[in-house]
Parts: C-alpha cells; structure tokens; sequence
C-alpha cells in the first residue's frame, strides 16, 4: 500500500517559499491582471492531470503565474468595495485554523476563542447586555440568520413553529430602500416571500424616516399582514448612513416588533467619538450583525450576528441531532476534546461544517487592541471627511452626499455642461485602469457618483489625497477630448 500521495507536513518550508511571494504581491507594483490574461490562462487552463506534479511544482505555479495575477482588492488605492485585504496576522490565523481546528466544534482552545471573540466584539461595540452570538460566512448570512430569529419570534407569538410547520401569514418586513439586497433575498429564503419587504420612506440621506415607520406601523394594525422585523441600518452600503436608530428602535419597542440593526459595514463607527451619539439605540436592538472581514481585517467569509434571545435561533435553525454527530459524544463529564461539541453553534445557523472563526477575530483584536481599531476607524473617517472638504474647495467637483462614515460620494462636473452621469463613467472607468485610486460608483438622486470606501488597513490619508488629484485630473483630460490616459507620466503632478 503506497502513502497518499498528498504532501501533509514540511509546513515550514513551504510557508516560508509562500511568504516570500505573498510579500512580493504585496508591493502592488505589477500591472493588473487583465493586462497579461492570456499569458496567465494559457498557463494554467489544461485538462484534469492524470497523474499529479507535485506540490513542488504547484508552489511554483502559485507563486509565479496564480498570486502575480491575484485581486485589486488588498492594493490600498483600491476603495472599491467594503471588503478588503486580510492582515498579515487575519491570513496567518485563518492558516491555523485550517491545519489545527478545521471544525470550530470540540472542547478546544479554537472552539473556546468562539466565544470568548464574540464576548469582545459584544463589549467593543457596546451591544445590549446578555447579548449572544454566532458566526457565519458574511453578512448575507449573518442578516439572515437575524431574520430567522425574527421570523421565530414573530410566528410563535401567534402560536405556530414556522420551521416546523412553515408560514401560514403574511410577514412584513420593514426597511428601506437604502437597506442591503439580501435582505430581501432573506425574506425569501425564510419563505416570507421577497414582497414581504415594505419599503419605508427615507430622507435625502437614505435614512427611514421614524414617523414614516410609525405611520405604516399603525396601518398595518387593520391588515392581515404579520409584522417580523424592523431593519435599521448603522452604516448604508451606498453612502454609510446611519439610521436614527434611537428613534426606531423605540418605535418598534412600542409595536412589540423586533428591531434588526445591520451593522456589517458601519457598526466599528461606534468606536469614533464623533460619531458615538448616532448609535445610542442599540440598546434597543433584537439583534446586531457586523462583519469581522470588513474594518476588522479578517479575511473574506467572517460575520456574525448576535441576539438577546439565542434560544429564538435554536428553534429557528436546529437540525436535530444525528447519530453520528452528536450520538457520538458522551452525556457525562468529558475528559477527551472529542467527548463532546461544546457550544452547539451548528444549531444557531445554517452551517453545520463551519471553520474556526472566532480564533480568526481573537488574533485581530489582540493584535491591536481596541485602540489601534478605534485609530483605524477614525483615521478612515477623516479621510472621506478630507475627500469632502476638498470637493467642496474645488470649483470643479460637487459633492453628492456628505460622509457620515469613511464612504465619501461625490462627482466631477467640469464646467457643468453635458451627461454629467457618462463623463463620471468613463472616469470612473480610466481610474480603474490606470490603478492609481481605485473606487466604486453608486447613484444618488439619479446623479452617478464616484464611492470612495476607506476600510483597509493598509489605507492612509495619502490615498484618499491621491483618489481627488486623480479625478480631477482625469475629468479635466476627459472634458478635452483626451481619452488615453494610460501612457506613461501623464497626469503624475499634484493638482489642487
């Protein structure tokens, strides 16, 4: 009988020869992939081997053609989305993980570092008393499982086990039109159907208007619709506005409705003192989302959701137990790891095989403390607050909306004249290309906006300096006529 023929040891060798070439992406002074694609793919498309190379040859492949062509999405001119690049200690964690604890169940050091990171997420953002969490793959999962809760509660009040028995009512879901996608798509997914979500009006900042809520509230009393979840939002996706959650949640408190905040993005804003009043109703709160792989720095598919009632996610979300699984554990006193589960995270959401999370956001926050994330997240803040006040100095730019967050939208006019909407396209588009400010754009009011996002570490001031010098030399070419803009030192001077 030959050996497997997978290498499963010299991890030391072979991190070591990753390492390097992890590092040398890291100098972000390659061209982006889409440049050289067809080197790249011809490199690596080709039949399923017959016999395998080798895992010398896979780390060579990786760290030559794979890592070289890797995403834009660590490069710190890249302000694009609300994901980022994992830390180095983030990436090393998760590492661990997958080679020591692959499950987060057992009575181990991982599977004690759930619960206690929750804790301190818990106390950092200063969440309700009592609160407990789990985590899952993100925030679509996270508002779900919220939503889960939601539904529970919302059902058995009037005496039916929805996931036992499924919805046999209407459900209503409250929020706005600024709320994240997938929380309709969990409206769905929980069977309450994606009509279930009733649209609050908003201001012109996106943020629900709490007598608006309060007015379809008490309609809602007359119809045969079941109210499940109120969803205020503590940072938007498009522009990071934070709801008046004070307000809201209040509003909900006095219906008996539960009170959902999706946190995912915004929620570490409650570490910036300026910003500290906007999330005093989170002591209102049913329930909390954030997500770790967004300001914290942890690597993509880490959120977590926390509830006053956890037992509400138990019933939601148990899979009854297996024999295999949890019959194979003892009912006495453990004196082994594998003697028992430990806490049943699998029942509190929708993954039973999950890795280990919580190890993941223990590394980050001893890392760097609660004082290095609240430097971070201030230090974002005032950069879409420096992105701001420089729009508003330059005659050529205007500001769309003023940042509450680190989200900063805004957009250049030139001289005002022409579809103002398809010149900040294709600047958008040139910014993209020429690699050095890399943002999004979203719409607001019908005017398309360039979305500077600062979450990542690796992100400072200079860049957000570099993303306004950017536009507004690109627009100024653009507005001319000049649509090459990828040759060598143009446009390389500071422009006020």
């Amino acid at each position: 009988m030959h050996a497997d023929p997978a290498e499963c040891g010299d991890l030391a060798l072979w991190l070591a020869r990753l390492g390097i070439d992890l590092d040398r992406f890291l100098a972000f002074d390659r061209p982006d992939p889409m440049t050289r694609m067809s080197a790249w793919r011809d490199a690596l498309d080709g039949p399923m081997p017959e016999r395998g190379a080798g895992i010398a040859t896979v780390m060579r492949e990786l760290g030559e053609v794979v890592i070289p062509n890797g995403s834009q999405i660590p490069n710190p001119a890249s302000c694009a989305f609300i994901t980022t690049g994992a830390t180095t200690v983030g990436a090393l964690a998760t590492l661990a993980g997958s080679v020591a604890a692959p499950q987060r169940v057992g009575l181990t050091a991982f599977h004690f570092l759930e619960a206690l990171s929750l804790s301190w997420l818990s106390s950092l953002f200063e969440l309700p008393a009592g609160m407990e969490g789990v985590y899952s793959s993100g925030g679509s999962v996270a508002n779900l499982v919220a939503l889960g809760g939601a539904r529970q509660q919302a059902f058995e009040r009037i005496g039916i086990d929805p996931a036992r028995d499924g919805v046999c009512r209407r459900g209503r879901i409250y929020a706005t039109a600024a709320s994240h996608h997938t929380i309709r798509r969990a409206a769905a997914v929980l069977g309450l159907g994606r009509e279930a979500l009733v649209l609050v009006e908003s201001d012109a900042l996106g943020r629900m208007r709490p007598e608006a809520l309060g007015r379809v509230l008490d309609a809602d009393r007359h119809s045969d619709g079941l109210p499940v979840a109120v969803v205020a939002n503590a940072g938007t996706t498009d522009a990071g506005a934070i709801d008046d959650l004070a307000a809201i949640g209040a509003i909900a408190r006095r219906h008996g409705v539960w009170f959902h905040v999706d946190g995912a993005y915004g929620l570490p804003g409650i570490l910036d003192p300026e910003l500290r009043p906007l999330f005093d109703g989170l002591g209102f709160a049913d329930s909390v989302v954030v997500d770790p792989h967004k300001w914290l720095g942890a690597p993509v598919g880490i959120g977590a959701t926390f509830v006053r009632d956890r037992s509400l996610l138990a019933r939601a979300f148990t899979q009854t137990a297996a024999d295999y699984l949890e019959g194979a554990c003892t009912d006495g006193e453990a004196d082994h790891s594998m003697d028992a589960l430990g806490v049943p995270y699998a029942d509190f959401g929708v993954e039973l095989s999950a890795p280990s999370r919580g190890a993941v956001v223990w590394a980050l926050l001893r890392e760097i403390g609660a004082d290095g994330l609240r430097q971070r997240v201030r230090r974002h803040n005032a950069m879409a607050r420096q992105v701001a006040a420089r729009v508003r100095a330059h005659a050529e730019l205007e500001l769309l909306q003023p940042p509450t967050l680190s989200i900063c939208c805004f957009r250049f006019r030139g001289d005002g004249r022409g579809d103002l909407n398809a010149l900040n396209r294709r600047i958008h588009g040139a910014l993209l290309r020429r690699g050095r400010a890399m943002p999004s754009t979203t719409v607001i009011h019908g005017q398309l906006a360039i979305r500077p996002c600062f979450v990542g570490a690796r992100a400072e001031m200079r860049h957000a300096d570099a993303l306004v010098d950017e536009v507004v030399m690109v627009g100024r070419a653009m507005s001319r006529g000049q649509t090459d803009l990828a040759e060598s030192g143009f446009l390389d001077h500071h422009v006020s």
